[in-house]
């Protein structure tokens, strides 16, 4: 039996390595502009950037053509594709990307604000009316079948700002940094916003956070 060394990396396992290889090859193809890649790419991603460009945009006509436009970038881009990260990773970054600047571009009022979708408190700091104790998450909550629709509903009732920083950052898995930066703000400002968003979104979902009796 062969000592064990700290100092060699243990290997992959053999599905990652297929995985990553395969990849590897899917972006040799697309890089030689072999027919049939571009569409290949089109097959495997476009459901999931579809769904992605939906929830920032909710408009299915834009959510299409950010789609179109992020495949468009991809060809455009594929010899600057660096596979630090995987391409799914890469096309994610690229729709979120397009969609917030179709957001910014379509913006021509003031955002609504979170006002009385927020916890009260007194003068003195202290939180006005009952509080409730918070079973779930509202992460776990998209979990459960039976309360999914009410959670997404109640994430859409979110001022524009503010749901897409909650999505950005439990729904598609951005750090808070990453998603600032997406978003154009400061990490400051990010924490503040996501941190009102939750509040919110806790506040709306209150009834379901409950423990059953």
């Amino acid at each position: 039996m062969s000592e064990f060394d700290p100092e060699k990396p243990c290997p992959a396992p053999r599905a990652a390595t297929a995985d990553a290889e395969a990849e590897a090859e899917r972006v040799a193809a697309l890089r030689r502009g072999e027919n049939g890649a571009f569409d290949e790419l089109v097959r495997r991603h476009g459901p999931k950037l579809l769904a992605v460009a939906r929830r920032i945009l909710r408009d299915e006509e834009l959510a299409r053509d950010c789609v179109q436009e992020t495949f468009l970038s991809a060809y455009r881009a594929i010899d600057r594709f660096e596979e630090r990260s995987t391409l799914s990773t890469w096309l994610h970054r690229i729709v979120t990307n397009a969609a917030l600047m179709k957001l910014r571009a379509r913006r021509g009022r003031p955002e609504e604000p979170l006002d009385g979708r927020e916890p009260m408190y007194d003068r003195y700091g202290f939180r006005v009316g009952p509080i409730r104790a918070n079973a779930l998450t509202p992460e776990e909550l998209l979990q459960r079948s039976g309360t999914r629709e009410r959670v997404r509903e109640a994430i859409d009732q979110l001022p524009e700002g503010h749901r897409t920083i909650l999505m950005l950052r439990d729904l598609d898995g951005f750090t808070t940094r990453e998603a600032a930066e997406l978003l154009g703000i400061s990490t400051g400002a990010a924490k503040v916003r996501l941190h009102r968003a939750r509040t919110a979104l806790k506040e709306s979902l209150a009834p379901l956070f409950e423990e059953e009796a």
